[in-house]
């Protein structure tokens, strides 16, 4: 770090890269708690997409906003606007109590991340003209740094803390970049500095880029507004007016570069970050409750290798396209082994390979864009970004998709071969952004965990002669399973106070769970409609294993059909290098 110009300089980038340490955190507390929102909320996998989504899109609405005058205003004003919403949005998260709640909470904390991307990258490019590949690699190390270190504390925390709990971390960084940056000195664009006008900068963007970024932020908008109609040719249609519109006031289509990086990010997103959100969630089939660190696992290597992005640039003579096209076969190879890795071994090996595949493809294509494209300045450079974001919305609709659609494939194929009822009484009707299709009803597998962790843990209880241990057992599986029951239980239409007192009330008995002998223990879990007979739990346990498969052989498929997304990368990547290579070598462009 030696390298860095100046103290300000080095306090500056460390601020700006704890601010992206943040966005991580808010990222992988989603990714920690969404199956446990999806249980008191009775999300289908599609529904999990949407919010999973909702923390990706509003990104480029900020980062679309602030770019286009942001060197009018200064980095410290957006700096300043982007912490104020990771507090509001944590806040709004930690007392969410509906499936809105979280859907705004994550709205807003994904708003607050667009804008941290907004002036982080700018500030950087602005300081080190000549080291981009460099220094936009280390400071997104943050973002996978992030992942691992909050992921590692959400891990430790385990059941014995609430999801509340678990969201409320965020504020832990959140503070702590505040307090770095606000006493900071933010440098002026890299853009200004050279003097190119506003309108130059904009005509890289061009009118291509308008049309890509206005297609995908109405994909997402259009809904909110009411309309029922198709909202694909909705979205193109506003996306045509604004491309004319835009294109017509800057006169010109866009850097022809920037038009097919701006493109090819749509896939690198999904690669990296879209995978990412589902990553824990498919290997849980597998590894169980230390599936997260699957995720925990790639992010570290790359957090270790973005630190080392100046001599690797090197090794591929500081062309990021050669880099790049390594990283996407790495990628290919890692998805398509994930998805038929089963054993601990075999996973590592794959996860390893897909870990070293994406590591470079965020900061290296910032990079590429910043060096080809920099009279189009923060506009070019955070835009791109955005894209990727946006991106992620339709890929995360895309990838629980897959896993509803498969998963209904699964059952029906078993239900025909074993003349059983299990899609008719678990699946139901469903429709989103892909189309009509059929989900697992949440409320009754919730129901099926519950009763086959119940019965299982009421029978040690038996086994063991009613052992303290085994005591213990049975209640801290009430507990479990009573966070996982609506708000307002034991009866829909109770007030939150009632609610709240029987939530005490339950903790309460269970704490003391190991002074209650076997009738009494009966008699309450029957009264609570907490008991379970043999005939239930043999009923209960089949259907859950018939579920189980279906839905882990579902979640592996997705890994195998989103192997296409670094291919197309690949393609690509190969392409630029051809390119360039008739032009005598790689070289970025100096204004």
């Amino acid at each position: 770090m030696s390298n860095l110009k100046s103290d300000p300089d080095k306090k500056l980038f460390w601020g700006c890269f704890i601010a992206l340490v943040t966005c991580a955190f808010g990222f992988v507390v989603r990714v920690q708690v969404i199956g446990e929102w999806a249980d008191q909320f009775n999300m289908s996998e599609t529904e999990k997409g949407d919010i999973l989504g909702v923390g990706f899109w509003p990104f480029a609405f900020s980062i679309f906003f602030f770019s286009l005058f942001i060197d009018k205003i200064g980095y410290k004003s957006v700096a300043i606007f982007g912490w104020i919403c990771h507090i509001v949005s944590t806040y709004m998260l930690y007392t969410a109590d509906s499936v809105s709640d979280l859907y705004w909470g994550t709205f807003i904390f994904a708003l607050s991340n667009g804008t941290v991307e907004a002036y982080i990258n700018p500030v950087v490019a602005a300081v080190w003209t000549k080291e981009k590949g460099k220094w936009l690699n280390i400071l997104h190390a943050g973002w996978p740094g992030g992942i691992v270190l909050a992921g590692l504390i959400a891990i430790s925390l385990g059941d014995s803390f609430s999801w509340q709990d678990k969201v409320a971390l965020t504020l832990i960084p959140t503070v702590i970049y505040g307090i770095m940056l606000f006493k900071r000195d933010f440098p002026i664009s890299e853009r200004v500095a050279a003097g190119i006008s506003y309108r130059d900068m904009l005509k890289d963007f061009g009118g291509a880029g308008a049309f890509v970024s206005v297609y995908l932020i109405s994909m997402q908008a259009v809904p909110l507004f009411g309309y029922a109609g198709n909202v694909f040719v909705a979205s193109l249609v506003v996306a045509g007016i604004s491309a004319v519109a835009f294109g017509s006031y800057v006169k010109g289509w866009g850097h022809p570069i920037f038009i097919i990086l701006i493109l090819v990010m749509m896939p690198l997103a999904t690669t990296e970050l879209g995978i990412d959100s589902w990553i824990t969630d498919i290997m849980t089939g597998d590894l169980g409750d230390n599936a997260g660190y699957v995720l925990l696992y790639t992010a570290a290597i790359m957090t270790v290798l973005r630190f080392y992005a100046g001599p690797i640039l090197a090794k591929f003579d500081n062309n990021p396209f050669k880099l790049l096209a390594v990283s996407a076969l790495l990628a290919i190879g890692g998805l398509i082994a994930l998805s038929y890795s089963s054993g601990l071994a075999a996973i590592f090996f794959a996860a390893t390979l897909y870990g070293l595949g994406k590591t470079f493809f965020w900061p290296t294509m910032l990079a590429a864009v910043s060096e080809q494209c920099p009279k189009g300045g923060a506009m070019t450079l955070n835009c791109i970004g955005g894209v990727g974001m946006l991106s992620l919305s339709v890929g995360g609709i895309f990838l629980g998709n897959i896993q509803d659609r498969k998963t209904e494939s699964e059952v029906v194929a078993y239900d025909d071969a074993n003349g059983t009822q299990v899609a008719q009484t678990y699946l139901e009707e469903k429709s989103g952004l892909l189309g009509e299709y059929k989900s697992l009803i949440g409320s009754k597998t919730s129901t099926l965990s519950n009763q086959v962790a119940l019965f299982e843990a009421s029978k040690e209880i038996t086994d063991k002669n009613g052992s303290e241990e085994s005591k213990t057992a049975l209640a801290s599986t009430i507990r479990n399973i009573f966070r996982s029951m609506p708000p307002a239980a034991p009866d829909e239409n109770a007030t939150k106070e009632v609610a709240a007192a029987y939530k005490t009330d339950l903790e309460e008995w269970t704490t003391t769970l190991e002074n209650r002998n076997d009738s009494e223990q009966k008699a309450y879990l029957e009264a609570n409609g907490l008991f379970v007979s043999e005939a239930e739990y043999q009923k209960a346990k089949s259907d859950k294993d018939i579920l189980d498969t279906a839905l882990h052989k579902a979640k592996k498929n997705a890994l195998f059909t989103a192997a296409i997304f670094p291919l197309i990368m690949l393609i690509v990547y190969l392409g630029f290098l051809r390119h360039f290579s008739r032009k005598g070598g790689y070289k970025p462009v100096e204004i």
